[in-house]
């Protein structure tokens, strides 16, 4: 009776007296700002007019060849789709194209110079280049894009979350944890869902947390949304480890295979 698993174990975000709402009955947005770390990756654009002086941001790998009246983009780097590709993770465009950020938390951008980005915000830096780039054109006739290559993060846990596992990657400004996990096709009965463990890179170093997704404060939680290079590990609840609990059926079939094996060894010694 103690091995099989409720539903209060497996039903997720049940009430809960502590969930914070505010006057109009709505839960508040715990959206953390993401900061720059060091290795992380950033991808640039700088979009200008084709008559503009642009020559400092442009090299022969990144010229548009726009021309006429249509609108050149310096290519700093291309971020596209990355899903965890079979050579390891990673986007290889991305990687190779990309502005990687130094050991010291510093960018170098082609025509501008190195740049402090560690610990910053991505609308920082985007401002201060923006204000860098100004400097050479006229203002409005010029646009700084500065990004991630979307949000990216891991998710660690037992063989019977294969399908959940791996290194995934969204375009999304926003990513909640459940929105990440519904999107890997969600928890089978096997995980402590009040146990999932969060690892996340901040510019001080790593900091872990736990969260309980059987609980709807859960949402109060900063770590309900999930951030760029967020690691998330699903432990494996104990009763399962046993191999029991993970629906009646399977405890009882376990039971009687058990009780039936030990009375075919009593029956077979009691005949010798």
């Amino acid at each position: 009776m103690t091995s099989c698993i409720t539903t209060k174990d497996v039903q997720y975000m049940q009430p809960s007296e502590s969930l914070v709402i505010n006057e109009e009955g709505l839960v508040p947005y715990n959206v953390p700002v993401y900061r720059i770390t060091k290795n992380d990756i950033l991808t640039l654009n700088i979009v200008t007019t084709p008559k503009g002086d642009a020559a400092q941001f442009y090299s022969a790998l990144n010229t548009s060849g726009g021309s006429g009246g249509s609108t050149g983009m310096s290519n700093m780097a291309i971020g596209g789709v990355g899903s965890g590709a079979a050579s390891g993770g990673g986007n290889a465009n991305f990687y190779f194209n990309g502005l990687k950020v130094d050991a010291n938390g510093d960018i170098n951008v082609f025509g501008i110079g190195f740049i402090k980005v560690e610990g910053r915000t991505i609308e920082e830096v985007s401002k201060e280049i923006q204000d860098k780039v100004n400097e050479n054109f006229q203002e409005g006739k010029s646009e700084v894009r500065l990004n991630t290559n979307g949000i990216t993060f891991y998710v660690l846990g037992d063989i019977e979350t294969t399908g959940v596992t791996g290194e995934k990657v969204v375009h999304k400004n926003t990513l909640t944890i459940t929105e990440a996990l519904a999107m890997s096709g969600g928890l089978n009965r096997t995980v402590d869902r009040r146990n999932i463990m969060i690892h996340r890179k901040l510019p001080e170093g790593i900091k872990t947390a736990r969260i309980d997704l059987t609980r709807e404060d859960v949402m109060n939680s900063p770590y309900y949304y999930v951030q760029n290079g967020d690691e998330i590990y699903l432990n494996t609840r104990s009763k399962s480890l046993n191999g029991l609990g993970k629906d009646p059926i399977q405890t009882l079939t376990t039971g009687v295979s058990v009780i039936t094996t030990a009375l075919s060894i009593y029956l077979l010694l009691k005949n010798l």
